[in-house]
């Protein structure tokens, strides 16, 4: 079974990551890359990519002549999607197990950040 993980985190212009202490940033690095390790040797890890800050962010849509459209950035919200991680695992607990462990990157002071996860199942077309 396939699972998107995505991780949110707490809106208000940029990634707040880069104002914190640069010992701070190298320990979060450290935890995402060491997660990213244990996932890829586990052979669970399919996919996972951090995402451009939403400043970079566009909507677009198809005009009337087919030709896209983009709006500016995304509108206000409290948290926005910062990466995620697609996971091949045999049930969806142990997909919840691996977002409860990315959700425990360390923040300022090396303090958990407690991260929302959204974990949604990747669906597979009906047979016809």
């Amino acid at each position: 079974m396939k699972f998107m993980l995505m991780m949110n985190t707490p809106a208000g212009g940029e990634y707040q990551i880069m104002s914190w202490p640069k010992q701070d940033i190298e320990a979060h690095l450290a935890f995402m890359m060491d997660f990213h390790k244990k996932l890829t040797a586990s052979g669970e890890l399919v996919d996972g990519q951090g995402l451009s800050a939403p400043s970079q962010a566009k909507l677009v849509r198809a005009g009337k002549d087919g030709k896209p459209i983009t709006d500016g950035v995304f509108p206000e919200s409290k948290e926005f999607l910062a990466g995620f991680w697609v996971v091949d695992v045999p049930s969806a607990a142990r997909a919840y197990e691996i977002a409860a462990q990315a959700s425990l990157a360390p923040g300022v002071g090396g303090v958990p950040l407690y991260l929302p996860i959204e974990v949604r199942e990747i669906g597979v077309a009906p047979k016809t």
